[in-house]
């Protein structure tokens, strides 16, 4: 009896001719654009919806008019693979783009934080690589179906050059200690990462209680009247002289617990990546960040959760100090 449930993949069975050689580089290109990944060597997966559909149908027309062979087919897997397996693969593809995104990335801020950096020319033109680097991301973020665990990294690393090209560095140069606000709305970019979190649970447990956090796109925002921005171009309080922004607001506040020191160079190490402190601690936490991104919580919960995070280890580092 033939099966009633909707096929969950759509399969492209094709073979290139030999000749023009160009083609089948051309075809793998065109295959890699669209998101899919090999089961076999001439047969390529992708999820079944109406794009997916679309998009394969026209490069088997496309192969067929090279006098290449070429069908596509719903399919359903019942023995030899699953589907997770096929997911798992995905998302594998997904990831070696984001890594390669986050290098490229990182890359551009080491040359914006040289010698260099500050040079205007070399900073319209970092500006010109990261806005084709964001059209990257934005491409591999269009075909990841199923939540590659890289995303949040590129993100933040992506983030971080936007931010640099905008002349972050040179904001909260200010040297004064400022009053601590209360019930303050402090703004933030949204996808809260590391130094936000770890920012953000400092302000309420130190700075001001009853903060109030709004989340913004980073790029062009600036905080209204009665609003303090943090970790984004031109806040008030945000990464200065290869300090990160948790770093910033001890120094601004002037903060002098003892049990933050640690924390402080923890949050440097996963979010400047340089290699300072070399912190054992930073793994941990780095993995229990990433998995609240993982599991694509909005931010305000992240905040709460990685707060508890960042509270325990302020917990364990004041009783070792005693």
């Amino acid at each position: 009896m033939p099966s009633t449930t909707p096929a969950k993949w759509l399969l492209l069975i094709h073979q290139v001719p030999a000749k023009p050689d160009y083609l089948r580089v051309k075809i793998r290109r065109r295959l890699t654009g669209l998101g899919a990944v090999a089961l076999k060597s001439s047969v390529y997966v992708l999820p079944a919806n109406g794009e997916s559909r679309a998009r394969l149908g026209e490069l088997a027309r496309e192969i067929l008019g090279q006098g290449g062979e070429a069908l596509v087919c719903e399919a359903q897997l019942v023995e030899g693979l699953a589907d997770g397996s096929v997911e798992d693969l995905l998302r594998a593809a997904r990831d070696a783009e984001y890594a390669a995104i986050g290098k490229e990335a990182k890359r551009l801020a080491a040359e914006l934080r040289g010698p260099r950096g500050r040079d205007e020319s070399r900073r319209r033109r970092v500006g010109q690589a990261q806005e084709r680097l964001r059209a990257r991301f934005d491409q591999t973020v269009g075909r990841d179906l199923h939540g590659a665990h890289g995303r949040d990294a590129a993100a933040g690393l992506l983030s971080l050059v936007e931010d640099l090209v905008q002349g972050v560095e040179e904001s909260g140069q200010r040297t004064e200690t400022p009053e601590p606000p209360l019930g303050a709305t402090w703004v933030t970019r949204a996808g809260v990462m590391v130094d936000r979190i770890a920012s953000a649970w400092l302000i309420r447990r130190f700075i001001d209680p009853a903060a109030r956090f709004k989340f913004v796109n980073g790029r062009g925002y600036r905080p209204r009247e009665g609003e303090l921005g943090f970790d984004m171009a031109g806040a008030e309080f945000t990464h200065h002289e290869g300090r990160c922004t948790f770093e910033v607001l001890v120094e601004r506040f002037r903060l002098r617990d003892s049990a933050l020191r640690p924390i402080a160079e923890i949050v440097h190490d996963l979010d400047l990546e340089d290699g300072r402190y070399h912190r054992p601690e930073a793994a941990g936490v780095d993995r229990m960040i990433v998995g609240l991104a993982i599991a694509k919580q909005g931010d305000e919960t992240r905040l709460v959760q990685g707060g508890a995070v960042f509270e325990n280890l302020y917990e364990s580092f004041r009783r070792r100090s005693r």
